[in-house]
């Protein structure tokens, strides 16, 4: 019988219930002031307004504040945890008392945070994540670092699925290895150019003009907006530049914000992505990444459920991709999940594809050969377009004139991109995995073992029935990639074999997490 690893000497002794970093109250507080942030700094702007008396528009705000301390230091006083030889036990809760039990085998993903504050005090947060569930199974805010990391140590070497061992043989000890073979790291020039080649920088230009069209009162925005067109029609008359000038202003200004969004984008991406380091240690992969915040997430190599590879014309061209899985923990994306999801954020093909073959051995990648799609119907995927542009035409040209007409060289771009896209999707099957690719301006390729798919789905639309098609629709664990793990637009009757094919071989596969 073998026995489970011992303790870390810095992890608290088993058996005993024990408290969060003392600390770890100041921190719930800020993280409760920063979700109610805009509702104080409103009691402050709006209280003083009106008659009411300015000494008790200053305690409101100070009343919430203390209210939420008095909440943090009784969380702190209430979490408990206790680890034990196969799980542990977590308790919270003020009125309504919660108890956990988490065992080491069903932790799928171990995450420990450090922001710049987290660094200041030495201290971390903790994040055990089982499979399909929308939130944490437990957040521990905050343990010291040689703590947390300790704890990680130990769920990898406790959640370990036992290795078959022939019949009647004794099981053999688990033996932790403290090698960490290291598989992929970003330099600094890499995370520079993937800044370089991302729209990092776009993305929150668009989202923060956006947060400003829904804060800031309409008249205001219109006002800002007619007023600083205003000045920079005045500046450029000023200039006497004529019409040449006046466009090579402009060009001037058009490149002199595309360089800065892409000085945003490749800040961004230094923040999160710098030091990005892949590596394994006892079949567990873990990353490590980021500059102020650093974020170290680890997931068992047997959880991940499906893989994807992506790669836009951009990083084409530079020979480049992504690699990004789907693990059984965790539900969908939230806004602050940094969950162990990429696997390469950007790497060069070769090594996207040696990863792959490292990581999964048994299987041949990539595919000798690709089944095509028939090209029937290839006009499908862009009918929405078709339908879509011409409607938006007219209206415009019922307001603008002849200059809307212009929309319409849209619909052949439309229909070539279908075109091409049609030709290039394609899937392969074999007795390890299942795999589908797609894309033309923006490629990608996604497979699963089949071990890890869970259920099949036909599906068929009205247009199908016309066509005579049918798409195969494969289900995982924790599906939630960009593309779906789908075999589009098949003939009917091919699609119903491929059916019953799989649904043949999936029920002599035993289901593996």
């Amino acid at each position: 019988m073998s026995l489970p690893p011992p303790l870390p000497p810095s992890l608290p002794s088993g058996g005993d219930e024990h408290r969060l970093h003392p600390w770890s109250w100041l921190f719930v507080l800020l993280m409760q002031l920063r979700h109610y942030f805009l509702p104080l700094v409103a009691l402050l702007v709006f209280g003083q307004r009106g008659d009411r008396d300015p000494m008790w528009a200053q305690l409101i705000p100070l009343t919430a504040i203390a209210a939420l301390v008095l909440v943090s230091v009784l969380q702190y006083l209430s979490y408990r945890y206790r680890i034990g030889n196969d799980a542990i036990t977590v308790r919270s809760g003020l009125l309504a008392r919660n108890r956990r039990e988490i065992p080491f085998a069903r932790i799928h993903n171990v995450e420990v945070r450090q922001n710049p504050l987290h660094r200041l005090f030495g201290v971390a947060e903790l994040r055990l994540e089982s499979a399909g569930g929308v939130r944490p199974e437990a957040e521990m805010r905050v343990l010291r670092l040689d703590q947390a990391l300790a704890l990680e140590q130990l769920v990898r070497q406790r959640g370990q699925a036992p290795q078959p061992t022939p019949s009647g043989a004794p099981a053999a000890d688990v033996v932790p290895s403290d090698d960490e073979q290291v598989l992929l790291r970003l330099s600094s020039w890499d995370v520079l150019r993937m800044g370089l080649l991302s729209n990092r920088g776009w993305a929150l230009a668009i989202a923060a003009f956006g947060v400003l069209f829904q804060t800031v009162p309409r008249p205001v925005m219109d006002d800002a907006i007619q007023r600083g067109g205003r000045e920079a029609f005045g500046y450029a008359s000023h200039l006497h530049a004529g019409v040449t000038g006046g466009l090579v202003l402009l060009a001037a200004a058009l490149l002199l914000g595309w360089l800065l969004l892409r000085v945003l984008s490749v800040v961004l991406t230094l923040l999160r992505y710098h030091g990005f380091t892949l590596s394994e240690r006892e079949r567990r992969l873990t990353v490590s990444t980021g500059l102020l915040s650093r974020t170290r997430s680890s997931v068992a190599r047997r959880r991940i459920q499906a893989w994807t590879l992506g790669e836009s014309t951009l990083q084409r061209w530079f020979g480049l991709r992504q690699l990004r899985i789907d693990s059984a923990a965790g539900g969908p994306s939230r806004d602050d999940d940094r969950a162990l999801r990429e696997l390469a954020p950007l790497a060069g093909a070769s090594a996207c594809d040696g990863l792959v073959r490292h990581l999964l051995p048994q299987l041949q990648w990539p595919p000798q050969q690709w089944q095509p799609i028939p090209q029937r119907g290839w006009w499908r995927l862009s009918l929405s377009t078709l339908l879509v542009v011409p409607l938006l035409t007219a209206a415009l040209y019922w307001r603008w004139g002849l200059p809307a007409l212009a929309l319409l060289a849209w619909l052949p771009v439309s229909l070539l991109i279908a075109h091409r896209q049609m030709a290039r999707m394609g899937w392969h099957l074999d007795g390890q995995f299942v795999a589908v690719r797609g894309g033309w301006w923006k490629r990608w390729w996604r497979w699963a073992e089949l071990d890890k798919v869970q259920g099949l789905r036909l599906q068929r639309s009205p247009l199908d029935k016309l066509l005579g098609t049918a798409s195969l629709q494969l289900d995982t664990a924790g599906a939630h990639g960009d593309v779906a793990l789908a075999l589009r637009y098949l003939p009917q009757a091919r699609a119903h074999a491929l059916m019953e094919e799989l649904a043949t071989a999936l029920a002599r596969r035993k289901l593996r997490w």
